[in-house]
């Protein structure tokens, strides 16, 4: 077997032995077993939450367990075609059978990341906000670009996104807005996105061509259900209603249905201001930014716990130098670099088209801690 076939294989393999071993196979098997039967009980729906907590549950377990099987199954075809292609001396077919063996190996370097997406709220969909900083007009086009490429990321990933808020910009771009991407693992993957990030271009706006510099801050934060308890004090949390802005037309909001919530959280310097004016109802901005209050209040609280996730530390801080956790150059060369990982690329096309997922791969590995060498 070619040297390139076997390395393959071996990767594969030790792949497969560790997700065996995360998911502690048999009890991963037995406790699957036991959540069908759950879910096919007569009274399961009785309590939908719970019946929703319990279904995620099951559902990221099956498919787990059939990302392992199904590798297993693949890597034994791939080798027993190219045994046999090589004994009839067909290359062709050996080539096709190695191009899967590398998509393979690709899938399980990816499932293996998500197998640190064991956080409290991992699975749970995110908020996404998006804040221009310094760089005036710049920088309020850096964050509608930001917006793109999140937007982009998360359906390539088959993640469905709604704008929940949004400011336009004075001359252009987005002074702010906040995203909702739904889908499993969401806020497990665009966690580590929290904190500043850098633009350094050839200004459009600018009749001299000059290089501009701008910052735009991104935070994520979880969508959270009754599986989670945050506690908020009520009293300390002002409601205002405000006439959503629009780009004109039929659809433009003639009612005060947007909703600001404003809450001076104890112990915190600042007070946290979401706002929500997605929909004409002010009852379903009103409890979609109760969902973002609880989400931006549990992230701080997760702040509070791992002193170790700095990512998040970041969003909070002066959106300016200093602070970036990623460069995105396009002037005077082309590199997209993160501060953190020293992971780069000169395809920013690419990257703000939506191709996230080395930076964001990198990032989780980083965050946790060598989990991998650990393991072998």
């Amino acid at each position: 077997m070619r040297p390139e076939i076997q390395s393959l294989s071996d990767e594969i393999q030790q792949a497969v032995g560790l997700l065996r071993r995360r998911l502690d196979w048999d009890t991963a098997q037995k406790r699957l077993d036991e959540l069908n039967a759950k879910s096919e009980a007569p009274d399961f729906w009785n309590d939908p939450q719970k019946a929703q907590v319990l279904m995620r549950e099951r559902n990221r377990l099956e498919s787990a367990i059939e990302t392992v099987v199904e590798a297993e199954r693949e890597l034994s075809d791939a080798i027993e075609i190219i045994e046999l292609a090589e004994m009839e001396d067909d290359a062709d077919m050996v080539e096709e059978a190695v191009s899967g063996l590398k998509q393979l190996a690709e899938r399980m370097r990816r499932a293996q990341l998500e197998t640190l997406l064991s956080g409290e709220a991992d699975g749970n969909d995110a908020f996404l906000e998006i804040h221009s900083g310094a760089g005036g007009t710049e920088s309020q086009d850096w964050t509608a670009m930001l917006a793109r490429m999140y937007s982009r990321w998360a359906n390539a990933h088959g993640y469905k996104v709604e704008t929940m808020e949004e400011q336009a910009g004075e001359e252009a771009g987005l002074k702010s807005t906040t995203l909702l991407v739904k889908g499993e693992n969401a806020y497990g993957w665009l966690k580590t996105e929290s904190g500043v990030h850098r633009l350094v271009r050839i200004s459009p706006f600018d009749s001299s061509a000059r290089r501009h510099t701008s910052f735009s801050s991104v935070g994520v934060y979880p969508q959270i259900d009754d599986a989670i308890d945050v506690e908020i004090d009520e009293s300390k949390v002002r409601t205002d209603t405000y006439r959503a802005s629009g780009a004109g037309g039929q659809h433009v909001n003639k009612t005060d249905s947007a909703v600001r919530l404003t809450y001076d959280m104890p112990g915190e310097d600042k007070p946290i201001v979401v706002q929500c004016q997605n929909d004409r109802s002010q009852h379903k901005n009103r409890s979609q930014a109760w969902d973002m209050l609880r989400a931006r209040v549990y992230e701080i609280e997760l702040q509070k716990r791992e002193a170790a996730a700095q990512a998040e530390a970041d969003s909070k801080t002066e959106i300016g130098w200093g602070h970036q956790i990623r460069s995105y150059v396009l002037q005077p060369y082309q590199m997209v670099k993160d501060l953190r990982t020293n992971v780069e690329t000169s395809n920013t096309s690419g990257v703000l088209d939506g191709d996230l997922d080395e930076f964001m791969a990198a990032a989780l590995a980083a965050r946790v801690g060598g989990d991998d060498e650990a393991e072998g």
